[in-house]
């Protein structure tokens, strides 16, 4: 009896709620998945939208990529609330930082990942996620980050450019109708990062609504951090 992959779907994974502490001494709350049976082949380090337009750990594509990727590709899966962000998890401690003081909390939950032995690590930033990624990710033993709809408002020129020749890979997933920046405006924003991916998505937009979009945004980690697993599945277990 096989159930088909919905918004809600919880596949197996060792689940552990976790704390972070920051090198400025606040207490982050997260979940860390893993899969169920097995090491897994690569993690995620998991940056979530704006906290004050409502962004948290449990943001839909973050929340599935956790309910979804430790049973269907092998993936390890971090996610916690920034600075002041509250989710049924519960509250981190402090208060917005505007994309600087979160430079601490990404250095948490990198710290926490190292010290556990994570391999493969890669930063998935999404909206007010990837100017954390892009302000930050750099100072990190990270293989790189995939950005999903980049507003590109708090990141300055030169920390973009400064990913340029960085060795680290960069990969920027661009809705078609996203309401802040577009293909053919990342085009020109990210040209100064010669080698990074630029990914357009037909129909895509800024929240990446419905199962469709899920899909499709999930594939395009999957493809960067273990290929072998696709095609992912639509059901669950599988065949």
């Amino acid at each position: 009896m096989t159930d088909i992959i919905r918004g809600g779907s919880l596949l197996p994974a060792r689940r552990e709620n976790i704390e972070l502490r920051t090198p400025d001494g606040l207490t982050l709350v997260g979940e860390l998945s893993l899969p169920a049976d097995r090491d897994p082949v690569a993690t995620l380090i998991c940056l979530h939208p704006l906290p004050t337009a409502g962004g948290f750990m449990d943001s839909h594509i973050i929340r599935k990529a956790a309910a979804r990727l430790p049973a269907l590709a092998d993936l390890a899966v971090l996610r916690f609330n920034f600075r002041g962000v509250s989710s049924p998890r519960g509250r981190s401690e402090g208060e917005f930082g505007h994309g600087d003081a979160e430079r601490f909390d990404l250095d948490a939950a990198v710290a926490f990942a190292e010290d556990r032995g994570l391999p493969q690590r890669w930063l998935l930033g999404w909206s007010f996620g990837t100017e954390v990624a892009l302000k930050h990710g750099l100072e990190h033993d990270v293989i790189g980050a995939i950005l999903l709809s980049p507003p590109l408002h708090r990141t300055s020129e030169d920390e973009l450019e400064a990913w340029a020749g960085s060795g680290k890979r960069l990969v920027v997933v661009v809705p078609e109708l996203d309401d802040y920046l577009r293909p053919a405006e990342a085009e020109e924003r990210f040209a100064v990062v010669p080698e990074r991916e630029l990914v357009a998505v037909e129909g895509g937009k800024h929240l990446w609504v419905g199962e469709n979009q899920t899909y499709r945004v999930l594939t395009e980690v999957v493809e960067r951090l273990n290929p072998a697993a696709l095609p992912l599945p639509t059901s669950w277990p599988q065949a």
